[in-house]
């Protein structure tokens, strides 16, 4: 039913085709996309990019993706074109769990024909590119977990930045002091960490962090942010965002806290 009125709305309400795409889960939305090309013989992607444009269109596209393939789209963004993005390549890189970045690494290497690891260390430079290749591998996360939550317990209340300048001030800074100082704040709480992400309101990070996060810890990261900003996160949406746009989000974000 729901692939019959995809069919009937996709090229004449925008507004329930954005309503039925954010209240799909992911497999459910995959198995949306297959039933309507076995239906239509054709590319439902195809159709989104003719009916919709701008930050909505990278939305639904982006909801479209399988989780592994968007987190692959990410990180390929975040090393194309003029400069890295060193913060989306952290974010992901420090957030997943070991099989999770396996699987986003396999995904990368086939959809791009590229190698993930190979990209990382020619895109970047120094102990930062050592310190991401060791967090896609895990193997530096797991002995550093440990030490991490044992600064933790002896100076609660202190920042993550202020626990890296107190044990390793003068000994590292720039793009690899930003790496340990990132570690160090998802492993003391990374849906903080998260909602302090969404909170500079950036399109793309806020597109990229509740796609990725939609149907895992949302809920966790919007009372976070909540905490945080003293507000909650579906209204900071409704501030930032109009149109279909804030519909899609607000979706995406599901309820006010």
């Amino acid at each position: 039913m729901a692939n019959f009125k995809l069919l009937c709305c996709i090229y004449k309400d925008v507004h329930s085709l954005v309503r039925i795409l954010t209240n799909r889960s992911n497999d459910q939305r995959q198995k949306l996309n297959t039933a309507y090309q076995n239906l239509t013989q054709k590319d439902l992607k195809a159709g989104l990019r003719k009916v919709l444009s701008g930050n909505l269109e990278f939305l639904m596209l982006s909801l479209m993706m399988p989780p592994e393939q968007f987190e692959a789209y990410r990180l390929r963004q975040a090393m194309e074109g003029l400069g890295t993005d060193e913060e989306t390549l952290l974010e992901i890189l420090c957030t997943r769990t070991a099989q999770q970045l396996s699987n986003i690494t396999a995904t990368y290497n086939k959809e791009f024909k590229r190698n993930l690891e190979k990209d990382l260390v020619s895109d970047t430079s120094g102990d930062f590119s050592r310190l991401l290749v060791a967090l896609l591998k895990v193997s530096f996360v797991t002995r550093f977990h440990k030490q991490v939550l044992i600064y933790l317990e002896a100076e609660k209340g202190q920042s993550a930045s202020e626990i890296i300048e107190k044990h390793f001030g003068g000994i590292f800074s720039g793009d690899f002091r930003l790496g340990l100082e990132t570690l160090v704040r998802c492993i003391e709480n990374s849906d903080l960490y998260l909602a302090q992400r969404i909170r500079t309101m950036k399109w793309p990070v806020v597109q990229g962090v509740m796609v990725s996060h939609s149907e895992e810890d949302l809920v966790a990261v919007r009372v976070a942010y909540k905490q945080e900003a003293g507000t909650s996160l579906y209204t900071a949406l409704q501030k930032q965002f109009t149109g279909e746009l804030q519909y899609a989000l607000l979706a995406i974000c599901r309820a006010e806290d």
